[in-house]
């Protein structure tokens, strides 16, 4: 008998004692862990599993726990082939000893899941029938199997991990995740008198009508059940209530209307708890307590979802209950860490894909406030119907009383057994709706990734209430955040859409114990906000800006700016007047460092802005906010969650770059040039700069350290380039190159000017190709060796690249980011990734292995074009990897969508179409009609 037994056995003797001293508390059910209580707190059992990797031999393995990850058995994926699964059979034991004085007691083993088929014996004889279907509670009577006489008791378990029921197989293995074999959630005896309370059900509306159905254990003739509801402080609400036991019922109904009561939602969760006591003869014989909120979820078909009388619109993600290291196998603190990551995300809702989670999940959902979509496994094929009727009560009875759960879910995408719908609310006391994820059903379009502008007289332009269970696939780097700001809007706007779920919280890579990789099934399965370990990609501060519940008007801040922003209040149950809002103003340095870096900080009072309505913030800024370069705005909800914080830019590109005084020519050298019949070349102080004749290109950079590989350019990214001329002119101490093109010629003209200072500035105008037509993107490009870059530093928006259908979740400031070759959602993972389009420059500086360099431009909203990421392989490469130019570093003025696995790019919404650039002109009047950008360069020794 371990030390951790005897002090479980002590501390259960006390509350005996104390319970038993006064006979109006009956006794409490006690539990007995013989496993551990979650992956952070296992149990080791003797294991043996049937074949695969160590089998045939016992050794001792964790519990809980899925046994690929402690080197048992083979790895599988739902969609792998029947012959390729692995469809071993674990064998456990494990030992352990109760007291004395339970042999009076109802004693059961209780199984909170275990996949697949489990056989349960104690002392060499079954507990009951073979339990199927891995993700629900079981529980069997053992109290006539136990030793009582201080001798050990032995406990076997079998585990297949291949069901012999195929409906167990189609439901839970035949899907687009991992599956696994185990005792993956805890195990425990549950302890309680003979006569005792099995369950309870309640049902406790906005209006403060508790209404208890209370379901006894044992033969009962005659008693009472009382009831007392206490609040968040243990503090007493109302008066008790009771209900008398009459000898033909094995249930009864308790009810009470209480006044003044909280209600819970997500915003405000407030729970209450209630306290049963069975009473026998005038004795307490059992206790039985239980959370809950207040709370009344109402469908109105035609119109929305209601809670407690209010509109909703969900904000939800679909959840895996999942982690690299560890498989199916959680515990609480990982469900409370998951719960906070979406809330971070100012999510207000979670959907459990495709099986119900650990009731701590569910717990924790109920105290921080998430809406939960709660759901029966199933996955294009469905349970038969007395396995599913069976498993839909076990589903219903344990979680019934969760606030949190505003919908059961039957199944998903086809695997909906239509014959299980009713016994939903027959075991549910609070009546909630059936959804069948995918379909129509129930007054409910739930379709899954439906595009933008689908529907002819259904969905978007249909009658009923659209609820999408699943959109915006994060595949790859669109992350879900793609297309999220034109869904968001669409759905905002429209009063019969719901909100829906986002697919999927994180990446479900799963670290293998027998090659060490992070396997995501060839991308498959890399389709997260989040990575494997919850590393935060560019989506997840997307998702945070574009659902935070403060929404501001977009606006450029300039010197006409008084100081107030308009708002709007995206809340449902919460007044603005609650939150906490602060300003920053920044200084931020120069790319020499040159500068202050200077902040200042000051508090903004919060309006009186209701749920729905709109209003501005007033953030009465000192008298010379314009000498800084960036404004902040944060706001952080009444429970000091962080909603996010904003920028916006003070200065311009040109106010920066005449910060660098690129044209200050005090005491230097007038710049000199020489030709020969294929190039120029340029002498200004310490650099030496080559530009080729036939194309009017930069071919050339050296200074007194060696040459700078930056050349090739500007090349224009798309288009046809048709080279006129080059005309050579001294321009007081500094030289012009310009070269002209032919008229149809999409590069219209282009100018380098060579200072005496070492400035070099590059001044382009041009047109896209096909400006009359659609295009993925312009600008131009430079060619400089992938291999030299050690990172960049840049002003700018950032850190995180963007897609011209996800701009959102960036904010302006200094970045710095170290090179990395992250293909998003494939090992090995470094977030941000540094390859790609990263909006609004300022200024960059390229760090390199051999000599830095620096680029600004006093030209408003250019992308700076880091070199092509790498896509992950998969059979939907083609939607999720945009286009980029041939050479390496861009400067571009348009940039491309991305799409999902579901659609491409211009399904998702107007943000993911095509660029668009045309205007009616002649070539005489191109400078009016072209594109125009101005850069600067700096390749000095010294940075």
């Amino acid at each position: 008998m371990g030390l951790s037994f005897q002090i479980k056995l002590f501390i259960s003797a006390i509350i005996l004692v104390i319970t038993g001293c006064n006979h109006l508390l009956g006794q409490e059910t006690e539990t007995l862990y013989l496993s551990g209580t979650g992956s952070d707190h296992t149990v080791e059992w003797d294991f043996k599993v049937s074949n695969g990797r160590n089998s045939g031999k016992w050794a001792q393995i964790p519990v809980p726990s899925n046994w690929e990850q402690f080197g048992f058995g083979t790895y599988s994926y739902g969609h792998t082939d029947e012959k390729d699964r692995g469809k071993e059979v674990g064998f456990y034991k494990h030992s352990f000893s109760v007291p004395k004085d339970w042999k009076d007691k109802k004693v059961e083993i209780v199984f909170e899941g275990s996949m697949t088929d489990t056989q349960v014996k104690i002392n060499g004889k079954l507990a009951g029938a073979i339990h199927q279907g891995a993700f629900y509670r079981f529980k069997y009577d053992i109290s006539k199997l136990l030793n009582f006489d201080d001798s050990e008791n032995l406990l076997e378990v079998r585990v297949a991990k291949h069901s012999e029921n195929e409906s167990v197989n189609t439901a839970e293995r035949k899907g687009d995740f991992w599956i696994f074999g185990g005792i993956f959630r805890p195990v425990y005896l549950s302890v309680k008198p003979v006569k005792n309370i099995e369950r309870v059900a309640i049902d406790a509306k906005a209006d403060g009508m508790l209404t208890a159905q209370v379901f006894l254990d044992g033969s009962i003739k005659k008693g009472e059940v009382v009831a007392q509801v206490f609040d968040a402080a243990h503090k007493a609400v109302g008066p008790e209530f009771s209900a008398d036991i009459s000898s033909k019922s094995t249930s009864l109904i308790l009810q009470q209307q209480f006044k003044g009561i909280k209600t819970w939602n997500p915003e405000d969760p407030n729970r209450y708890s209630i306290v049963f006591n069975l009473r026998i003869d005038g004795e307490a014989v059992h206790e039985f307590d239980e959370k809950f909120g207040f709370r009344t979820v109402a469908l109105r078909k035609g119109d929305g979802i209601y809670v407690n009388g209010v509109k909703i619109k969900f904000k939800g993600v679909n959840r895996h209950t999942f982690w690299p290291t560890t498989g199916r196998a959680s515990s609480k603190k990982r469900s409370i860490a998951d719960v906070n990551l979406i809330k971070d995300m100012n999510m207000n809702a979670v959907r459990m894909s495709h099986y119900p989670p650990n009731t701590h999940f569910l717990d924790v959902a109920d105290s921080l406030g998430l809406f939960v979509l709660n759901e029966l496994a199933g996955w294009h094929g469905s349970y038969d119907t007395p396995t599913g009727s069976r498993l839909v009560e076990a589903m219903v009875n344990r979680d019934v009383n969760h606030p949190s759960i505003v919908f059961w879910n039957n199944g998903n995408e086809g695997g909906h057994n239509t014959d299980l719908d009713a016994l939903f609310q027959h075991f549910d006391i609070q009546k909630r709706d059936v959804i069948h994820p995918w379909q129509h059903f129930n007054g409910m379009a739930n379709e899954h990734y439906r595009p933008y502008n689908y529907g002819v007289g259904t969905y978007w332009n249909g009658r009923e209430v659209v609820f999408p269970t699943e959109f915006l696939h994060g595949l790859y780097d669109g992350g879900s955040g793609a297309g999220l700001n034109d869904y968001w809007e669409l759905i905002w706007d429209n009063p019969r859409a719901a909100g829906g779920f986002l697919w999927v919280f994180a990446d479900e890579g799963i670290e293998r114990t027998d090659t060490g990789e992070i396997d995501t099934y060839n991308g498959s399965a890399a389709d997260g906000i989040l990575g494997p370990f919850h590393q935060k990609e560019a989506s997840f501060y997307t998702i945070k800006e574009l659902w935070a519940p403060v929404r501001f008007q977009n606006l450029y801040l300039t010197s006409s700016f008084d100081g107030k922003l308009p708002l709007e209040n995206r809340y449902l149950y919460t007044n603005l007047k609650e939150l906490s809002f602060s300003w920053t103003l920044k200084k931020l340095p120069l790319p020499n460092n040159k500068g202050l870096s200077k902040q200042l900080r000051g508090t903004i009072a919060a309006p009186d802005v209701a749920p729905g309505q709109k209003g501005k913030l007033s953030l009465e800024l000192p008298s010379d906010w314009l000498d800084y370069e960036v404004l902040y705005v944060n706001a952080t909800d009444k429970h000091g969650r962080e909603l996010f914080t904003w920028s916006w830019p003070i200065k311009t590109p040109k106010d920066v770059v005449s910060s660098l005084n690129p044209t200050d020519a005090t005491g230097l050298a007038k710049v000199k040039w020489k030709e020969s019949s294929k190039e120029i070349t340029v002498n200004s102080g310490e650099f030496t700069f080559v530009i080729g004749k036939q194309d009017g290109q930069l071919k050339k950079v050296e200074n007194k350290n060696g040459e700078i590989p930056f050349n090739n350019g500007p090349h224009l990214s798309a288009g046809v380039v048709d080279f006129k001329s080059l005309h050579t002119e001294q321009f007081g101490d500094s030289l012009v190159i310009r070269s002209s093109f032919e008229e149809k010629s999409r590069m219209k003209e282009f100018s380098w000017v060579f200072y005496p200072s070492g400035w070099v500035k590059l001044e382009v105008y041009y047109k896209p190709e096909h400006y009359d037509v659609d295009f993925d993107y312009m600008g131009v490009d430079f060619s400089y060796p992938e291999e030299l870059v050690e990172g960049i530093e840049w002003l700018g928006e950032g850190p995180y690249r963007v897609w011209k259908n996800r701009m959102h979740g960036t904010n302006f400031n200094v970045h710095q980011k170290a090179y990395n070759n992250t293909v998003t959602g494939v090992s090995p993972m470094v977030y941000p990734e540094f390859k790609g389009y990263h909006a609004n420059l300022y200024w960059a500086k390229i760090n390199s292995k051999s000599q830095s360099f620096v680029v600004a431009t006093e030209t408003q909203d250019v992308f700076l074009r880091l070199f092509t990421p790498e896509y992950a392989q998969n059979v939907y490469e083609e939607r999720t990897s945009p286009p980029f130019p041939f050479q390496d570093i861009s400067f571009m003025q348009a940039i491309p969508a991305i799409g999902s696995k579901t659609n491409q790019p211009e399904r998702l919404g107007p943000s993911g179409q095509k660029n668009i650039f045309f205007d009616y002109g002649t070539f005489d009047n191109w400078k009016l009609r072209s594109k125009k950008m101005t850069l600067y360069f700096n390749f000095s020794s010294g940075w």
